[in-house]
């Protein structure tokens, strides 16, 4: 549906202010005298009040005092009090959006400063007396629709922008189907404003080309745009380049120019401001905000010493709690891995550290041998002694194997009574070896719990990888062992069997 929409008799527009349309229509008319417009004026005081107040202000540096609002027209020119007339009217009787996303304030003090810019960039090239104040100051008054007709929906729009990089004008038209550019130019062709207003704004953010006779209004528009953004946006150096390169390139003013120009926009605008009531406290020209942060930078050099003294000691600091951090994590992963009873490497780091150890040996051609044992008839223990002394039992059995092995090898709780060792780079004759040493050495193990001293003897089944990866390998591997175990218990327990 797009501008039709909002153009609806259920939806109630805001009304063009009355004011301003008499002061418009005084202006357009040749016949008129001063007298007839300060007539139309001095119908709203406060009106009058900001014109003399501006027609007193250092813009125009009058040697006397202006008391009457005649003199104040014939200093400011009409068409000066055409454009103070409109903006202040206009942005008095449009009111605050209830939107909660719209940031009223800002938009007035971007309204103002793109029409003071749009009025200085105009004088500068020398088109005088011309539209681009009023069109520069109305030029986002369909945002303004649109924050006063749909408030909740346009500020869903506010957010998107914020995290969008969509510009806003396609933002707008995904929403409503219309942007703020062409229910802009609606709205005010529907209060009778004139199309030598309403065109350029139509095509201010130059999407789309005007007719000729209105592409100059339209370019000062989109410059005007940028300069209000430069001072109520982001104090962007890119933006600083685009609009000196512009002003090059369209009007062909230097960079000394445009520094000069830039800065004068900023000067005029807060006083424009201040005299309508505006907050223009954070308006500061360019060169003094690149001013102020190059003495910034001058402060900062003279305590480089510092500076660097306080780096290296941040960077100590840095240092200290990235080792400690890097410590912590290494205990956790450690206790993560470890068997709470015995210390060991519990089941799920034995099957990780298997699997790396089987596609080691497959890939540099290495021998790796697994030994599995489990404590015989530890039930028994439990039964008779308690299961404090059956941990007793496994401790002790822990500390005594993990004493034996290297330190590239790794000795796993597998389960319950059950133990695991890896042997990397450990050849079937060597493993046999040392699982006899653990047989042994346990059958030898005296553990002392209270007054009882118990005794055990363990089963072991040993496996060594064929060298080459194929399919489960360290599943092959683990039932292999597993199997030579269990041979060793049906034949009698206590001895070691080696899988063929």
């Amino acid at each position: 549906m797009g501008v039709e929409r909002f153009l609806k008799d259920q939806i109630r527009l805001p009304t063009a202010p009355a004011i301003a349309a008499r002061i418009l229509k005084a202006v357009r008319d040749e016949n008129d005298s001063y007298q007839s417009l300060a007539a139309v004026i001095a119908t709203d005081p406060a009106l009058a009040a900001k014109l003399l107040a501006v027609a007193n202000s250092s813009l125009y540096s009058s040697p006397h005092e202006v008391i009457r609002i005649e003199q104040a027209i014939t200093i400011l020119g009409l068409n000066s009090v055409k454009n103070i007339a409109l903006s202040f009217s206009v942005v008095r009787s449009l009111g605050k959006p209830n939107a909660s996303g719209f940031d009223f304030s800002r938009f007035l003090k971007r309204s103002v400063t793109g029409a003071v810019a749009a009025e200085m960039i105009g004088n500068r090239i020398g088109r005088l007396n011309m539209d681009f104040f009023s069109s520069a100051l109305l030029q986002d008054v369909g945002m303004l629709v649109f924050a006063l007709v749909a408030p909740e929906e346009y500020s869903q729009v506010m957010d998107e922008v914020a995290t969008s990089d969509e510009h806003l004008s396609v933002l707008e038209k995904q929403r409503f189907g219309c942007d703020h550019q062409e229910l802009g130019a609606e709205v005010l062709r529907h209060w009778g404003l004139p199309e030598s207003l309403c065109l350029p704004i139509l095509h201010h953010h130059r999407f789309s080309q005007p007719a000729d006779e209105y592409r100059l209004a339209a370019d000062l528009l989109y410059l005007a745009d940028r300069m209000a953004s430069l001072y109520h946006g982001f104090h962007s150096a890119e933006r600083v380049m685009e609009i000196k390169e512009l002003l090059r390139e369209w009007f062909e003013l230097t960079e000394d120019a445009s520094d000069e120009l830039i800065d004068a926009v900023a000067k005029r605008a807060s006083e424009m401001l201040t005299i309508y009531d505006i907050d223009s406290a954070s308006m500061k020209p360019y060169s003094q905000l690149l001013q102020e942060a190059n003495l910034e930078l001058g402060r900062l050099n003279l305590s480089y010493e510092q500076l660097v003294m306080e780096l290296k000691q941040a960077q100590a600091r840095s240092d200290k709690l990235a080792t400690e951090l890097k410590d912590a994590n290494g205990k956790l992963r450690e206790m993560v891995s470890r068997d709470g009873l015995t210390g060991l490497y519990n089941h799920r780091h034995f099957q990780e550290m298997l699997l790396k150890e089987v596609h080691e040996a497959a890939r540099y051609k290495r021998s790796l041998t697994l030994i599995l044992f489990d404590v015989d008839h530890f039930k028994n223990v439990n039964d008779v002694y308690g299961h404090p002394a059956g941990d007793a039992v496994l401790k002790n059995i822990a500390a005594f194997v993990a004493g034996m092995v290297r330190a590239s090898d790794l000795v796993a709780r597998y389960g319950g009574e059950e133990f695991a060792v890896i042997l990397p780079e450990t050849p079937s004759r060597e493993a046999v070896i040392l699982a006899e040493r653990i047989r042994r050495g346990v059958e030898a193990m005296e553990v002392v719990v209270g007054e009882a001293v118990i005794r055990v003897t363990v089963s072991l089944g040993v496996s060594t990888f064929p060298g080459n990866d194929t399919g489960d390998a360290k599943g092959a591997l683990i039932e292999s062992a597993d199997q030579a175990l269990y041979a060793a218990k049906r034949n009698g327990r206590n001895r070691l069997m080696v899988a063929r």
